[in-house]
């Protein structure tokens, strides 16, 4: 266990400011970002001919992200074209993630490295792949490098709609403090810095503290410490970073809630059924990265160990089972640790430019305590279930991308991947016959082509891509022979899903400034994760497909100028109807999103953004008869430099005040009335079926004071 819990800086803030302002030496911002195939670029279209190897990936800057409003962290991956992020519950919690019609509840199929560390948890307390970004501190990070699709070799478990790897940056203009206050009581404040030491080191740290209310009718009682201490030499292609980071929260939470209870005043809108959810997290790490560049080869190496743990309360089904409320309580504790190692040759002409590399990772999760707990106003009053796993996964992968002529090069690849687990009954008392050690491998194939440029065409190159991939599931599940509920038999259910996709892209730059991309993307599940209203969690369905298209552009129409709009269309089926309703439909498979946003920053005094991203009506059952409600919301962010040393920035959130629903689900559920009343059996285990929402929060105004050294 790390033991950097508790840095002096977190205890004493000013303290902490005061030492980031010691980085009086500025230092420049690093000229170029890394992406693919160890190629610089500097926005998220331009200059991928020639280097990307599918229409749908790419790599964002901080340019970008510096004019973009956020409500929250994990808002950073919207930078992904068609990715959607939301939240049903408090802001400590893991938010949750759509795209290409996958509903990813809290990460399930798309993998998120942060330098180098895998986010998504498995066999976690709360739902596979949890991802939870809120450690995030926007301001710092340097670049997001996203692909869609199973098409990667080094891309493993959950990374079947996509991957996002993000990277902080490793050297700062120049020091700063930032101070935020904003409606329902929101606090932050953000200091960071890098200074150049003697040996040539670049020594970067930021530290972050952050409150929030929010609109809650019960006061969300945010409290966020984080910080990140970064020393580096070079850059991500040649050189080395070493980074500790330190994140720790808790909150109070409101879930979602039926509908009706709104409607019938029992609640208010930011109402919420039971009181006292939320939770507490921490995640500590330390990460290494070193790479080493020559003219013939390349050589990439990364190790990371993570101390992380979670106790998250929650009732989604209000008063099932009586009127103490059915408050329960996931807990987490875990130690992982890992690593990566990268060979990349460069073979020259007489091999037709060829690159070829070889890799292997390496994940244990060492978790010491998962659980279930029934609860009331966060005391727990039995164990449903307790448990010890150890989850080992290692991965070997290979690649050859090869230019055949100027208009024609491939990409092939294979990846092995297999995963050890040993789950451990320790309470519960259906759940003691559960456990029991499992093991799963799986040999995935890829394949790419792109053809092009072409001179008559201009700069344009068509794309084709084939492969294979997956997402584990839970220890426990694989392991189980009991219902921990009532103790029924229970059917084991595979520790990898396999995931078979394909996609068709164009990528092209119609006009001087304008980068625009279209893919046509299908996509085969073994097996899908659905939401279950009255149970709150995810479970295993039968297999699905899906199919869409989008379309993504990039435009900079005058120097210092961005603008982008992109759209994505969806579809996603079962591949056999629910035997209960008959239906086919993936409940919260968004059909169609779409975002768009205009950034300003010439250098002059004044600079900002304005967002505006559409989510479109979903199916919240599988007949498709109950839909969400479409909505649209603008958010905007200007700001205006007094001096070199002193910018006020404004954040205007839901600039229009839109009445809408973060989130919808269908499910059941009970209110305190209708479990006095005994209404559909509710007080007694009984549930009424319904519309379950999370209020989009209303219009809120940020002020922030940044002062530069």
């Amino acid at each position: 266990m790390l033991s950097l819990t508790r840095p002096f800086a977190l205890r004493n803030p000013a303290l902490g400011a005061a030492l980031l302002f010691a980085f009086a030496t500025p230092a420049a911002h690093a000229a170029g970002i890394p992406t693919l195939q160890e190629v610089t670029v500097s926005t998220r279209n331009t200059d991928l001919i020639g280097v990307a190897d599918s229409a749908s990936e790419g790599t964002v800057t901080a340019r970008q992200l510096a004019s973009r409003p956020l409500l929250r962290p994990a808002e950073v991956l919207e930078v992904v074209p068609g990715l959607i992020v939301t939240q049903h519950s408090g802001d400590g919690k893991a938010n949750q993630y759509f795209l290409r019609g996958f509903n990813l509840d809290h990460g399930s199929d798309f993998a998120t490295r942060v330098m180098g560390m895998p986010i998504n948890m498995v066999s976690h307390a709360h739902g596979q792949g949890y991802m939870d970004l809120n450690f995030l501190i926007p301001e710092l990070v340097g670049s997001v490098k996203y692909r869609k699709g199973v098409y990667e070799a080094e891309d493993g478990d959950f990374a079947t709609s996509g991957s996002a790897r993000i990277d902080y940056q490793r050297r700062l203009a120049a020091p700063f403090v930032d101070l935020s206050i904003g409606q329902h009581n929101y606090r932050r404040l953000l200091s960071a810095g890098s200074t150049r030491l003697d040996n040539g080191f670049d020594l970067l740290a930021g530290i972050e503290l952050a409150g929030n209310d929010g609109p809650w009718d019960q006061p969300e009682k945010l409290k966020k410490r984080n910080a990140v201490f970064r020393l580096s030499s070079g850059t991500a292609a040649d050189g080395f970073a070493l980074t500790a980071m330190l994140y720790k929260a808790d909150w109070t939470a409101s879930e979602h809630v039926p509908e009706r209870a709104i409607r019938s005043g029992e609640i208010g809108r930011y109402g919420t059924l039971v009181p006292n959810d939320g939770g507490q997290t921490h995640r500590y790490s330390l990460s290494g990265e070193w790479a080493r560049s020559g003219e013939r080869d390349a050589t990439r190496a990364s190790v990371y160990v993570v101390d992380y743990g979670l106790n998250l309360f929650s009732a989604p089904s209000g008063y099932i089972g009586g009127l103490q409320g059915d408050q329960h309580e996931q807990a987490d504790e875990r130690l992982l640790w890992g690593g990566e190692a990268r060979q990349s040759w460069f073979l020259g002409p007489e091999w037709k430019d060829s690159e070829v590399s070889v890799g292997a990772q390496l994940r244990q999760d060492r978790i010491g305590k998962v659980g279930l707990y029934t609860t009331e106003n966060r005391q727990r009053s039995a164990t449903v279930r307790e448990d010890r796993i150890t989850e080992t996964a290692y991965a070997l992968f290979a690649d050859a991308r090869t230019q055949w002529t100027p208009w024609l090069r491939t990409s092939l690849g294979a990846r092995y991947d297999e995963i050890h687990a040993d789950a451990t009954a320790r309470g519960g008392v259906y759940n003691m016959d559960n456990g029991g050690s499992v093991r799963a491998r799986q040999t995935s194939p890829k394949l790419g082509a792109v053809f092009g440029p072409f001179p008559l065409l201009g700069p344009t190159e068509f794309y084709a891509n084939w492969g294979h991939g997956f997402h584990s599931n839970d220890a426990r599940g694989a392991t189980a022979r009991h219902n921990p509920q009532d103790g029924s038999a229970a059917d084991p259910v595979p520790l990898i899903v396999k995931a078979r996709g394909s996609e068709l892209g164009i990528r092209t730059t119609p006009l001087p400034g304008w980068n625009s991309s279209l893919s046509i993307w299908r996509m085969k599940l073994a097996s899908e994760l659905v939401f279950i209203g009255d149970e709150g969690i995810t479970e295993p369905k039968g297999a699905s497909h899906r199919y869409g298209l989008e379309w993504s552009n990039y435009f900079v129409p005058a120097p210092g100028w961005i603008a982008d709009l992109d759209v994505a269309l969806s579809r996603a089926r079962f591949d056999a109807a629910n035997p209960d309703n008959g239906g086919r439909r993936v409940p919260n498979a968004i059909p169609l999103t779409a975002s768009a946003g205009l950034g300003m920053d010439n250098g002059g005094p004044w600079f900002g953004g304005l967002r505006w991203r559409y989510i479109g009506a979903y199916d919240l059952e599988e007949t498709g008869e109950q839909k969400s409600r479409a909505f649209g919301m603008l958010n905007l962010k200007a700001g205006y430099r007094v001096s070199k040393q002193l910018q006020v920035t404004v954040d205007v959130l839901n600039l229009f005040d839109r009445k809408a629903n973060d989130i919808e689900y269908w499910g059941g559920a009970c209110t305190r009335s209708e479990a006095l009343a005994g209404t559909g059996g509710c007080g007694s285990g009984g549930a009424i079926d319904g519309r379950l929402v999370h209020p989009l929060e209303p219009r809120s105004v940020r002020l922030s004071l940044r002062f530069s050294l």
